[in-house]
């Protein structure tokens, strides 16, 4: 590349900057008239934007600094870092892996036909020129494509990963129902075989008019508690399954979420008051929206349920409320935090996607003036201390399942989680959707 080429190249990075409004408002146009993308029109316009304007501006500092040169080689680096934070954050916020491919193609062809236009009026510019900018620019959707999928396939990973863990867990709590089981039927009949596993032996030894009724009663709650857990977790299983497998589909109507909200605190508070915890719903009376009532509900329940599981002492709080044209869910504990356990990996990238979503949300405010209210972290400077897990499975299963279902009613979901303060999820829903969606 010569010295004219150089120069002309800065003065196009220049040209792009000044152009930047622009091209961010011609991107966002043409995602909300792509009807396969159905998740942007509930966002803000900060939240739309999120990292895009330092993916740009690292571009336009790698057109201005000469080819593997140190400059370029850090605009390079710093431009793949934000390019990873927009995928964890498209993650968040319930975006198809197909809608974030098409947003990469919006912005591809606005910042194209930017650089046409820009070439129409200066005839002067060299065609090599021209070209070495567009090969840049596709380099950068190509390679933001390339992190956004992997992105993609590691918070899937995540995702797996805590339901492995939370079938070994089963298959441990199994074993030990079946060792359990084994010694007491060595205590009570001492005429069968140390290794009757099956069903039907179980059954002997219940109906046996030998057995202990203190025994009887013990082995019957034993092999109920097995076949419960077993139950629960195929059940969770198989929505999954069919959540993942696109067989499940939203039914968006309208209806007042405060009462539907206000009656499941009410059908879990006793489950609180067994573990001698508090369960408190704090919200505007009626709050009429638009969305799958069914699938809110069960979000809903699944973050209750997870947070009285894991609750030692204190509580859960259930609160709801409006933000510009969305409206938000939280579900707040005083439990010993989420910082390890089968679910662990999915909880990291939920963090670390609440931290990027806080992140560009400060860029926007800075820079448009714009109020987007996330999850403010935990704040305190104690040395964190890993807690006890509680032992119990189904949180990777049950937190997947939330995450499907705020991506089927394009939700983002936040969290915060401290070994201090406990975990609180947010989950922000749009009040209205596309009438086409």
């Amino acid at each position: 590349m010569n010295e004219t080429q150089r120069q002309q190249l800065n003065v196009l990075s220049v040209h792009l900057a000044s152009r930047r409004e622009e091209i961010l408002l011609a991107w966002q146009k043409a995602a909300m008239a792509d009807p396969k993308q159905t998740t942007a029109h509930s966002l803000t316009r900060g939240q739309f934007y999120d990292h895009i304007p330092q993916v740009l501006d690292a571009f336009e500092r790698k057109l201005r600094a000469p080819p593997d040169s140190l400059a370029a080689q850090a605009a390079g680096i710093a431009e793949k870092k934000e390019e990873i934070k927009h995928g964890l954050h498209r993650w968040q916020l319930g975006y198809r892996l197909q809608e974030l491919m098409c947003e990469w193609g919006h912005l591809q062809r606005c910042l194209f036909e930017e650089i046409e236009k820009f070439a129409a009026a200066h005839p002067e510019f060299e065609r090599e020129t021209l070209a070495e900018a567009n090969r840049q620019m596709i380099a950068l959707v190509d390679e933001s494509i390339c992190e956004s999928a992997g992105q993609y396939e590691r918070m899937q990973q995540a995702e797996a990963a805590g339901r492995v863990g939370d079938l070994e867990h089963a298959l441990a709590s199994v074993n030990e129902l079946e060792r359990q089981r084994t010694a007491l039927i060595h205590q009570a009949v001492h005429d069968l075989r140390s290794n009757v596993q099956s069903v039907n032996s179980a059954a002997e030894v219940l109906v046996s008019s030998d057995i202990a009724e203190a025994d009887r009663v013990e082995f019957t709650a034993l092999l109920q508690q097995g076949v419960q857990l077993v139950s629960t977790m195929l059940g969770e299983l198989m929505e999954l399954a069919r959540l993942e497998a696109g067989q499940d589909r939203s039914q968006i109507a309208q209806f007042d979420v405060a009462p539907l909200l206000s009656e499941l605190c009410d059908v879990s508070r006793p489950i609180a008051q067994e573990r001698n915890l508090y369960l408190k719903a704090e919200g505007i009376p009626q709050l009429q929206v638009s969305g799958d009532a069914r699938k809110v509900r069960r979000i809903a329940q699944n973050l209750v349920v997870n947070a009285v599981k894991y609750t030692i002492t204190g509580g859960v709080t259930v609160s709801w409320g409006t933000e510009t044209e969305n409206w938000w869910l939280m579900i707040k504990d005083t439990g010993p935090g989420m910082l390890t356990g089968p679910a662990a990996a999915l909880i990291k990238g939920m963090r670390e996607a609440t931290d990027s979503a806080r992140e560009a949300d400060i860029n926007a405010a800075v820079s448009q003036g714009e109020t987007i209210h996330v999850l403010q972290p935990d704040q305190s400077t104690a040395p964190k201390k890993v807690l006890p897990f509680h032992k119990e499975a189904g949180e990777g299963i049950g937190l997947s399942i939330v995450k499907r279902l705020c991506e089927l009613l394009d939700a983002s979901l936040e969290l915060t989680s401290s070994a201090e303060k406990g975990s609180t999820f947010r989950v922000v829903f749009p009040r209205d959707y596309p009438a086409s969606r």
